[in-house]
């Protein structure tokens, strides 16, 4: 049987959370799930304004911003538990010296505010593979600065993440309804092992309830491993689409991503870091997940019928 830690009756309903990135994908479906909970509620916006309807009133909004030091010592006065959901990627033309700056300052500011936890998803990929792209090899870094900095840190490392306004998911949902014959680079055969959002979401929610103590990495994602080719046929499967994938060895990582203006144009910065990281194989290779969260992620079939299913509704999320 599996060995399972997590304990509800641990939790105490005067903790304060401080939640990062909520009006991101993963933080915004967070944001209600958190305030369903017994606990007090802070989250952190650069523009407060942008929050207001989207928040309960028992929820907190402080201003601050992951570069700006001064603000996130305001902001994790008092915090037990800090959600680290920031990446910035789209506005930045560095993004890994930011994404560096950022976790220095919140590690710094959490250690000395004596946050008790920080919950961090990050990115699957192995550390010790030649080639890591710039974009996995950034997430494991600020992982990395949280651990260094004494604060207890838990770590997800997810790939791409099954759900309605996934960027990634977005990606192959337009292409396949768009593109009946699809020129695909090789590395759309590069293993993969995706995961629901609703499973990312159960997993973020527990580690509030794990016991105290050190900090750990856990990998996640569905129990099948395939590839994106994989996920776009599966996808076409499910719509009753007929594609056909034909790969060549000459698309570059920068042709690849000319197919995201098809989706949003805003997005093509974004996606050219994402398709760079498709070389690399993200697979989960430490089953500790499931050893001590006790649920079981759902499958890729699955996942993408819950999607679908709530992309008909109208709704981003089942």
């Amino acid at each position: 049987m599996p060995h399972h830690e997590i304990d509800d009756s641990s939790a105490d309903p005067g903790r304060l959370i401080l939640l990062t990135g909520c009006s991101g994908y993963v933080g915004g479906r967070l944001l209600p799930l958190l305030e369903n909970r017994p606990l007090k509620l802070r989250c952190l916006a650069r523009k407060p304004g942008a929050l207001a309807g989207l928040v309960k009133s028992s929820t907190e909004v402080v201003q601050g911003d992951v570069l700006d030091r001064p603000s996130l010592d305001r902001a994790l006065a008092g915090v037990h538990t800090a959600y680290y959901l920031v990446h910035l990627m789209s506005g930045s033309k560095d993004f890994e010296s930011d994404d560096r700056r950022a976790a220095v300052n919140f590690a710094e500011a959490a250690k000395q505010a004596g946050v008790k936890r920080i919950i961090y998803l990050g990115g699957l990929g192995d550390d010790t593979a030649a080639g890591l792209s710039p974009h996995l090899r950034s997430r494991h870094e600020v992982g990395r600065i949280f651990r260094d900095s004494g604060v207890e840190t838990i770590e997800f490392r997810a790939s791409l993440v099954i759900g309605a306004g996934s960027l990634s998911y977005d990606l192959v949902k337009t292409l396949t309804d768009r593109l009946p014959v699809m020129l695909c680079p090789l590395w759309l055969k590069t293993p993969t092992q995706p995961i629901a959002v609703d499973d990312v979401l159960k997993y973020l929610r527990a580690a509030l309830d794990l016991p105290a103590g050190e900090s750990r990495i856990f990998e996640i994602g569905c129990e099948d491993i395939t590839t994106y080719g994989g996920i776009i046929k599966e996808y076409a499967r499910q719509k009753g689409l007929k594609r056909w994938l034909i790969y060549v060895p000459v698309l570059t990582p920068y042709l690849s991503s000319l197919w995201l203006t098809l989706v949003k144009p805003a997005a093509f910065e974004v996606g050219r870091h994402l398709i760079e990281g498709l070389k690399n194989p993200t697979v989960v290779r430490d089953d500790q997940a499931l050893r001590v969260f006790p649920f079981r992620p759902m499958s890729l079939k699955d996942a993408i019928a819950r999607t679908i299913e709530a992309t008909e509704r109208g709704t981003d999320s089942p």
